[in-house]
């Protein structure tokens, strides 16, 4: 018995600490900061579905298609238009809206906060040691466990979703934007060090634009993270495609959650073909900088 209790491993309480973590950051403290955010991400995400949903949605398309064939080329903006017209005929075009907005909105957010942290990581190996089991944590943690937290701090709708949304697509804009510097060679480094070029002269006009096709590879993979996690956010009142896919599910209805799904892959397969296209741009553009 005595040998039995001394292997006992004494029970942690993380539990409880998380308990009482998420009832200190919840008390009147810091209730105006949360409520200014809350305000702040509905605001952006109105903004952007406003700005979608503005014109009828045969200009819309065109708009769409113009802007495909600007970023990539004929095929893709035919592409579009068959997408759009797609989603249009189904009935989906609000819905269809509604998500890319969030995804539009997340992914800008996760940009913005993702590839400065990247450049950061690959400059500090400090940094880059303590961001790596951070990011580990953000992709394998269970989508859904986002959720709770999100509706605690901001209740239900578009901006917990929009959180969550972050959280969960921003680890390969941080990774890829650290490996693709970390893939400069430091001859090309050295050479421009050699020239005069200040640190950051270095970095924006010769380790950036080098580092691009991957850089774009990480923005790919946030977009698609971004929209599959934008579906399971309906369930906190995000709506969208997602409430369309959560309706057929809750009602047993095989038509409308496939409906749902079908609006999912044609917004999935239209993103996933720009942003390619984009990055062969870019990968181009670093091929013709080590040539030179």
């Amino acid at each position: 018995m005595a040998l039995a209790h001394l292997q006992q491993v004494p029970e942690i309480p993380l539990e409880s600490w998380i308990e009482s973590f998420v009832d200190f950051i919840t008390s009147e403290t810091f209730e105006g900061f949360f409520d200014a955010l809350e305000g702040s991400l509905n605001l952006l995400v109105d903004v952007l579905e406003t700005g979608l949903t503005a014109l009828p949605p045969l200009v819309m398309v065109v708009v769409f298609a113009v802007l495909a064939w600007l970023v990539s080329n004929w095929r893709i903006a035919l592409l579009t238009v068959a997408g759009l017209l797609l989603l249009q005929g189904l009935g989906l075009w609000e819905d269809a809206m509604l998500t890319l907005a969030l995804v539009i909105a997340s992914t800008a957010v996760a940009l913005v906060v993702g590839i400065p942290l990247g450049i950061v990581a690959a400059k500090s190996r400090g940094v880059e040691t303590v961001l790596r089991p951070v990011l580990d944590f953000m992709q394998t943690m269970p989508a859904f466990v986002y959720l709770v937290p999100a509706i605690v701090l901001l209740g239900l709708g578009a901006a917990p979703a929009l959180v969550a949304v972050v959280i969960f697509a921003m680890p390969p804009a941080v990774r890829l934007t650290m490996l693709g510097l970390q893939q400069v060679s430091k001859e090309t480094v050295e050479a421009a060090s050699a020239f005069g070029a200040t640190g950051w002269q270095t970095l924006r006009k010769v380790e950036l634009p080098l580092a691009m096709p991957t850089i774009m590879a990480g923005v790919n993979q946030v977009i698609m993270l971004s929209l599959s996690m934008v579906v399971i956010a309906a369930l906190i009142g995000a709506g969208g495609l997602g409430e369309e896919v959560y309706q057929g599910l809750s009602q047993l209805d095989v038509g409308k959650s496939f409906k749902g799904g079908l609006g999912i892959v044609i917004i999935a397969i239209l993103l996933d073909r720009i942003t390619r296209n984009i990055r062969g741009s870019a990968r181009g553009a670093g091929s013709g900088m080590k040539t030179a």
